[in-house]
């Protein structure tokens, strides 16, 4: 009994309840209302299970809710109201006064809307013999107080110390106190308690609102700092040091990253001037020294790459050989003469197990068909047309281009020496006329003739620069020799294509028959024979050419768009001019298809070069009005 003793004494020092501890009917009950499941000393249950229910008193037969201001309230925590139940009061009884609870049939009492940070509360109803004594006393179980501002009218502020005590005295809205057992109208009233709107209360909660707002922005600014990435080295300054030490950086493989960003960062900060010209020079010829390095690094990348792709896909031909064997062993083992000696249980796993097997493998084989599929396609993209005329037309344009890109970088190179010359003769040049004296004629004179003297090597630098004027203007007219070569080269191409397709028109309209052509010595078999070499005169081939090669619609509507359009300019427009304008009609249709039907036409199309050195372009022409005019 030491323990029941223990709780009773706490509720009699609270003045809450006072229940004998030898009644047990009682203590039970009490102890139920609490929300405590009520047990004896020994273990035994004192209320059966069909009354031991949360806040259920059997004396008085309803379902009584747990006041907030009982003892043990903030030991114990209320299990959860359900909202559509009514919440029935009890009397509350204290030193000087008692708070009766209002008729539950009546609605509410009504509260304005809670203030931020509210604290203080309004009381009101008050009886008039209340004093600020008996207000702490039935206030003060709801919370500590820290100041009680009482009116001389029937109403006063309690200001409690923290927010939640607020909730607590707001319970005590509606009662009605009465002060002793008097039934004189100035010690009773029905006081009302609401939310409070003070000064202090909204300043501490500013205060609090920027405290939290500081140590988020706090927080924030941390996270931020840690994602955010390291800064750059800075940037050292120009001078002629720094110079040759960045030289030396440019041609270290290792240190090339971070030399090559302080060179541009010199340029792009106009550092490039005539004096420094010839050092930024050197230092950019470095760094493009460095390029066959990174081809020759991505040319073994792709070997090693090349070389893991055909570990994985020997790889997977090993698994998919397993798999080849494990269904084998299971396809030996479904048949009969070993497939009777399995039990039931036995059968089913084996079934089971061949399936999975089976399902593994295909997928296996599909994932390699498909690495096959792909090299193949990278195969055909890497070759060549079907036609032995590109191929060719493709490699002799490749070394035109090799050369032709050759000569311009010797062309170029050979430019910015002789802007480089230019710069030293004028650096020389001024350098005289700065340490030119008056008094010094004669020393100057001796000097004149001495063969490292500044006007002898300006001799030298002119010379060496018409040399090299000279050589520049050989390598133009190299230049432009070899591209009239390439134009003559390209124009026979387009005469052996035309033949090669018109010999394709003629095999497939004979159908098989054997045409005999007498006048060029041509001799032409069946599909299934040969077709041996062809003599025809221009005029025949034109002929050739123009006849039966319009073997679609889809061609028929791509020569009256591309003559229409061709024809609205008259100086021509290249191929991708023209292509850009048909993507608009048809997206299917290919750059190359339309060279290529141009090419099977050249009564109606004709290509002409327009333009000089670097401008230097292919026009395409409409010529059918002329081709008539000439019949």
């Amino acid at each position: 009994m030491a323990s029941a003793d223990g709780v009773g004494n706490l509720g009699a020092e609270q003045n809450h309840i006072s229940v004998p501890v030898a009644d047990h009917g009682a203590w039970a009950t009490a102890m139920n209302n609490l929300g405590i499941m009520p047990m004896g000393i020994s273990g035994q249950q004192l209320v059966s299970d069909s009354l031991c229910i949360q806040r259920f008193d059997p004396g008085l037969g309803l379902i009584a809710p747990i006041n907030p201001m009982m003892a043990g309230i903030s030991l114990v925590p209320p299990p959860p109201v359900p909202s559509d139940m009514a919440v029935i009061k009890e009397i509350i009884h204290c030193k000087s006064c008692t708070l009766f609870p209002q008729n539950p049939n009546l609605p509410p009492p009504s509260t304005r809307e809670r203030p931020p940070g509210c604290k203080t509360v309004f009381v009101g109803g008050l009886p008039e013999n209340a004093t600020e004594e008996i207000i702490r006393e039935v206030f003060d179980q709801c919370g500590e107080i820290n100041a009680i501002r009482k009116s001389k009218k029937n109403f006063c502020h309690i200001r409690f110390s923290e927010e939640f005590m607020v909730d607590k005295a707001i319970y005590l809205s509606g009662y009605r106190m009465r002060i002793g057992s008097s039934t004189d109208k100035k010690d009773s009233g029905k006081i009302h308690v609401d939310f409070a709107q003070a000064r202090d209360d909204l300043y501490e909660w500013e205060c609090k609102q920027r405290l939290l707002a500081r140590e988020e922005r706090h927080r924030r600014k941390i996270h931020e700092d840690r994602l955010r990435p390291p800064s750059p080295p800075p940037i050292v300054h120009y001078s002629e040091h720094e110079v040759a030490l960045l030289a030396d950086r440019l041609k270290d493989d290792h240190k090339f990253s971070e030399a090559i960003a302080v060179l541009f960062t010199w340029i792009d900060r106009g550092e490039v001037n005539r004096r420094t010209a010839n050092h930024f020079y050197s230092m950019i010829q470095s760094a493009n020294s460095h390029v066959r390095r990174l081809m020759s690094e991505k040319a073994q990348h792709e070997e090693e790459l090349e070389r893991a792709k055909e570990v994985f896909k020997n790889a997977l031909l090993a698994i998919l050989n397993q798999f080849e064997q494990i269904t084998a062993v299971f396809t030996a083992a479904t048949r009969q003469k070993a497939w009777d000696h399995f039990s039931k249980a036995q059968r089913k796993n084996i079934d089971i197990w061949r399936k999975q097997c089976e399902e593994l493998r295909n997928a296996h084989s599909e994932e390699i068909m498909g690495i096959r599929r792909e090299e193949e396609m990278e195969m055909s993209d890497d070759e060549s047309d079907e036609s032995p005329c590109k191929k060719m037309r493709t490699e002799e344009n490749g070394v035109c281009d090799q050369t032709q890109a050759s000569l311009k970088e010797e062309n170029d190179s050979l430019r910015w020496q002789l802007d480089a010359y230019r710069n030293e003769v004028e650096l020389l040049r001024k350098e005289q006329s700065r340490a030119s004296r008056p008094e010094d004629d004669h020393v100057h004179t001796q000097t004149h003739t001495h063969p490292h003297s500044p006007e002898a090597q300006i001799q030298l630098l002119q010379q060496s620069m018409h040399s090299m004027q000279q050589q520049l203007l050989s390598l133009q007219e190299k230049l432009s020799s070899k591209e009239t070569e390439l134009e003559q080269a390209r124009e026979e191409h387009r005469y052996l294509e035309g033949e090669v397709l018109s010999l394709r028109d003629k095999l497939l309209s004979s159908n098989g028959e054997t045409v005999e052509v007498t006048n060029g010595e041509l001799h032409e078999k069946g599909i299934n024979g040969c077709v041996p070499s062809l003599y025809h005169s221009r005029d025949q081939r034109t002929e050739l050419i123009t006849r039966g090669v319009i073997t679609s619609e889809k061609e028929a509507l791509l020569l009256g768009i591309i003559s229409t359009f061709l024809h609205v300019h008259p100086f021509g427009a290249n191929l991708e001019y023209l292509w850009s304008y048909i993507q608009r009609l048809d997206s299917k249709v290919s750059a190359g298809e339309l060279e290529r039907l141009m090419v099977r036409l050249p009564s109606m199309f004709r290509q002409e070069l327009s333009g000089v050195g670097a401008t230097l372009e292919k026009r395409w022409k409409f010529c059918g009005f002329d081709t008539l005019s000439s019949a």
